[in-house]
């Protein structure tokens, strides 16, 4: 993505340059207003620059402070956060929010960090989870979904209620961090729309109104807001029942969930600009301000697809300055970005197409690392130019007309300044804009009562402290810019670098540089001080914020004088404190950094200390106090899985004549509220029996007539799912699965006659991967049945003549393991009994044989490897951690592929589903706190092989990327 920094100081300073103080709508509360240029917090003008974070996707609380603490460093005021439902009331009348499901930890860590937040709880999310975020039981319920039907609003009722009443509580008003509220999501196309003008034929305002209610009636004041899928002004303010306090929409230019091989292949991309614009805004919704409530900061990569880092390069530094400055050009100020971590989809919660992994390419990687950077007044009709007037600011964004050109473009800009109007460059030469690429210029900028006259480069930021300003300038590689400030300011000197020209023009220094990289730096008398950078040089300094009074805390406050620093200091810098001339900095480094502290209130400081220690080689040049602060590279001792004591136990008795399945839940519905009719004398889908996560599993007891020659079996499982056949123990067949296929007929014959009267059990393993979402309205698509569609067992006239048994998931429903929520398990036996919890190797020691992944299976079948490790990593560092499966090898005499499908479970939580005939993903993080990093763990493997000669696992390992240190090293 970006580097935002430079564009959250940007943003924020255009807000007080630009808007007016219109005093804004009356709302319920009087924290929160808005009008129609941005909302305000405490009566200050405040730019909503957001990331979307879920909770849920990272099940390890203590590191939520963590990650808001990287994305307020990022220059983020905001986290937009969706809650799933189906994780949190997967029992009906039971919503169980304690554990990691506990929200008090997640919203005091925002506050921690000094981050606001946009809540967003559904009942519908999308957000590519199961079912759209619905609980599977709603799948039984008569009537529609996200309608006015009463059955759904009475099953929607129990958990609004709780989690309206938890958030409620997290509001700024009860000095919580939440600001902004959205009652439903994308609640807004209609499948079969007879034209596009008319895809929201079918809205509901009753049905819109009845959820804002139930959450008003929770105790929700601070403003609504809603997410238009498509920007058809739904729900805006003055539009009658069911509108909102603040109209917001989404947009993705390279699309949601394609799996797209060439992302620099731009022809892919829909222009923003043919999708929305100001004008469309004001005719929509004149009083709010400019909201987009999702744009593009990543994208969801299919079963089969070309893997999370291509996602990354979609959504690059590149796609960021030039998308991202179109909504700059509209005056955006609220602004939230889908994905800023992704985290992952772990223990089923997931959608049908995705696996396990929800990187989506988004800023900070699944495993919580922020190396990615995802960050006509010209005299060419090649470029076009959006100006931003203020009452004596302006900014200029330059682009190209035709965004998908490569090639760069020299040109001239005609500046209007206070000066009046300027052709620049004037110290010769031209302005070059390279090739999908876009720029701030920006003209008459106040920098704490100095006039920068205009400015070629981007401001990264600056700061007033005493009587001295720093301005903070970048530009890209092999650009030239140009900047003007008034001479009277005093001599001007350059303190670094070679590559800085220096002309006067009337009563003015005209200063022109090449971005080189090593940084170079002019004093202009006492007064300022302006540092140039290379862009990527940029990424190392951070501004942070100094703690206020509360209830600021470290929320973000433009008016507030002498509030941050300015310092430069590598990888992260979370926190910054000012005590007895001292500078106290916390922050991570991955090797041995400098710390340079630019810009500081008068009077500090003399010392700097990081983490608590006192900076190496401390000196103080030109007024910069730096140091040193040293990276110790830690000895790490990783396990090596390949070389441990693996054991593993048969998960598939249910194949042997001596299985009991009497407690096992009898297939006996002879209706369901499905909406795909019956084809069977009773239901066979899953979820009619409270089955709705992981595998499911069925028998089908017959007595033979002899006349048997084939089964038929349609089944479905949600895209790139399979299923698994055995007539008594003698296995017939299997559907390995496909990326595009959600379900699949297949005919199965029998390897020699049934001997009649005798007693048979067909036995049908069915991979389900997950439910389907319900984007569209008047539909019913989370509905879809998963398992056992339809059957025919040739020589029997009646269907009835196959009575069926299910299981699936521990409880069903009823689910036992309440800490790690209804959708982490699945039916095999292994999940069933427990041994895929700690413990099981100790607890269970008949049944458990020596075997290695390695050695696999034999036979078509399912089975448990199981081990375990222990950790010693040291502490003081940030170490994340994944389990990594190499591809499989063929088993059979003809070299053939074994097709199989794999569990992970580390310490009990499903942490990854690996199909190797599909793929891509063959590394899965393993956050901290589910893995034990100072101690034993206990990791198991489900290994299901689809194929009749078996299948069997090449390698697995352990595996760390990164070693962040948070602390100094102490011996």
């Amino acid at each position: 993505m970006m580097s935002p920094w430079h564009l959250f100081c940007m943003l924020l300073l255009f807000t007080r340059h630009v808007f007016s103080a219109e005093k804004p709508e009356k709302p319920l509360q009087d924290i929160v207003t808005w009008d129609e240029y941005s909302i305000l917090v405490r009566g200050e003008r405040m730019l909503f620059f957001s990331g979307e974070f879920h909770p849920f996707r990272l099940p390890s609380p203590g590191l939520w402070l963590d990650v808001f603490q990287k994305i307020r460093a990022l220059g983020y005021s905001g986290v937009s956060f969706y809650l799933m439902w189906g994780l949190l009331e997967g029992e009906p009348g039971h919503v169980r929010t304690d554990g990691v499901f506990a929200l008090d930890g997640f919203f005091n860590a925002a506050s921690q960090a000094g981050i606001y937040l946009l809540a967003r709880p559904g009942p519908y999310i999308n957000a590519e989870v199961s079912g759209g975020g619905f609980p599977g039981w709603v799948q039984r319920i008569e009537g529609n979904v996200r309608t006015t039907d009463p059955s759904f609003l009475n099953a929607t009722k129990n958990y609004i209620s709780t989690i309206g009443e938890i958030i409620s509580k997290a509001q700024i008003t009860n000095g919580g961090p939440v600001i902004l509220f959205q009652p439903e999501n994308e609640y807004s196309v209609c499948e079969g729309a007879p034209s596009d003008e008319e895809l929201n034929f079918c809205l509901e305002k009753d049905y819109m109104a009845a959820i804002e209610q139930q959450f008003r009636d929770a105790g929700i004041v601070v403003p609504f807001v809603n997410n238009d899928a498509i920007v058809l002004g739904d729900w805006a303010p003055g539009t009658g029942k069911g509108a909102v306090d603040i109209y917001g929409f989404d947009n993705y230019p390279f699309g949601w969930g394609n799996g797209y091989a060439s992302p620099e292949n731009w022809t892919q991309i829909t222009d923003p600009l043919t999708q929305y614009n100001f004008s469309q805004h004001q005719s929509m919704s004149p009083g709010t301000p400019f909201s987009i409530i999702e744009f593009q900061g990543g994208a969801p990569d299919p079963w089969g697809g070309t893997g999370v880092d291509v996602r990354a390069e979609m959504v690059s530094n590149i796609f960021a300055r030039v998308f991202y400055k179109i909504n700059y050009g509209f005056r955006v100020t609220i602004f939230n970005l889908y994905m800023m971590l992704g985290g992952t989809n772990w223990g089923n919660l997931g959608y049908s197409s995705g696996y396990t992994s929800y990187d989506v390419g988004a800023a900070i990687i699944e495993d919580r690392q922020i190396t990615r950077e995802n960050v006509c007044y010209t005299n060419t009709s090649a470029l076009m130019t959006t100006r931003l007037q203020g009452e004596s600011t302006s900014f200029y964004i330059i682009r190209h007309s035709n965004y998908i050109v490569t090639q760069p473009t020299s040109y001239e800009w005609q500046a209007a300044t206070s000066q009046g109007n300027i052709t620049v460059p004037q110290l010769g030469g031209s302005l070059t804009l390279h090739g999908r690429d876009s720029k701030f210029h920006v003209t008459d900028y106040d920098l704490g009562g100095i006039n920068l006259i205009y400015s070629t480069a981007e401001i990264f930021t600056w700061r007033r402290h005493g009587s001295k300003s720093v301005l903070v300038l970048y530009g890209g590689e092999d650009e030239t810019h140009e900047f003007v400030v008034d001479s009277s300011l005093g001599n001007a000197t350059a303190i670094e670098g070679s590559n800085v020209r220096l002309g006067k023009k009337g009563a003015t220094f005209v200063v022109q540089w090449d971005v080189i990289h090593s940084r170079q730096a002019l004093h202009f008398g006492e007064h300022l001080d302006v540092y140039l950078l290379w862009r990527n040089e940029a990424y190392q300094y951070w501004v942070i914020d100094l703690p206020a009074p509360e209830p600021l805390g470290l929320h973000a406050s433009p008016s507030r004088t002498n509030s941050s620093v300015i310092v430069k200091a590598g990888y992260l810098l979370r926190n910054a404190s000012i005590s007895e001339n001292t500078l106290h900095l916390t922050g991570d480094v991955n090797t041995t950094s400098t710390v340079e502290l630019i810009s500081a209130p008068p009077g500090c400081c003399s010392d700097v200390l990081y983490n608590g220690n006192r900076l190496q080689y401390i000196s103080n040049t030109n007024g910069r106090v730096s140091g040193v602060v040293p990276y110790i590279d830690p000895k790490l001792a990783i396990a090596e899985l390949e070389s441990l004591e693996w054991r593993y136990f048969d998960s598939l008795p249910e194949v042997q004549p001596t299985y009991d399945d009497d407690l096992w839940t009898l297939c006996n519905r002879t209706s369901s509220n499905n909406p795909r009719n019956l084809t069977t004398p009773t239901s066979l889908y899953s979820s009619d029996y409270g089955y709705h996560a992981g595998s499911v599993l069925y028998r089908g007891h017959f007595t033979a007539n002899g006349e048997e020659k084939y089964l038929y079996l349609s089944t479905q499982g949600g895209y790139a799912y399979g299923h698994s056949v055995w007539l008594n123990s003698t296995y017939l067949g299997s559907w390995q699965g496909n990326p595009a296929i959600q379900n699949y007929n297949q005919t199965l014959r029998f390897p020699q006659s049934l001997q009649e009267y005798d007693h048979y059990v067909l036995t049908i393993l069915v991979d389900n991967l997950r439910l389907d979402l319900n984007f569209e309205l008047n539909t019913n698509i989370m509905k879809s049945p998963r398992g056992l569609l339809d059957y025919d067992l040739s020589g029997h006239d009646s269907k009835s003549d196959v009575s069926w048994k299910i299981t699936g998931n521990l409880g069903g429903e009823q689910y036992r393991d309440h800490s790690r929520g209804p959708l982490n398990e699945g039916s095999t036996f292994v999940e069933r009994q427990g041994y895929h919890l700690p413990g099981a190797l100790n607890s269970t020691k008949a049944g458990w044989q020596t075997r290695t992944p390695q050695e696999g299976l034999s036979a078509a079948g399912v089975g448990l490897f199981a081990t375990t490790f222990s950790l010693d990593y040291p502490q003081g560092y940030d170490i994340p951690t994944s389990v990594v499966f190499t591809n499989s090898t063929a088993v059979d005499e003809n070299n053939k592929s074994g097709a199989f499908r794999i569990q992970l479970f580390v310490n009990g939580w499903q942490f990854g589903k690996y199909i190797n005939n599909i793929g891509p993903q063959t590394e899965y993080p393993i956050p901290e706190g589910v893995l034990n990093h100072h101690g034993e763990n206990y990791l198991a493997i489900t290994f299901w092989a689809l194929e009749e000669n078996g299948a069997k696992l090449d390698g697995i390992e352990l595996q760390s990327k990164a070693v962040v240190q948070k602390k100094e090293h102490i011996e």
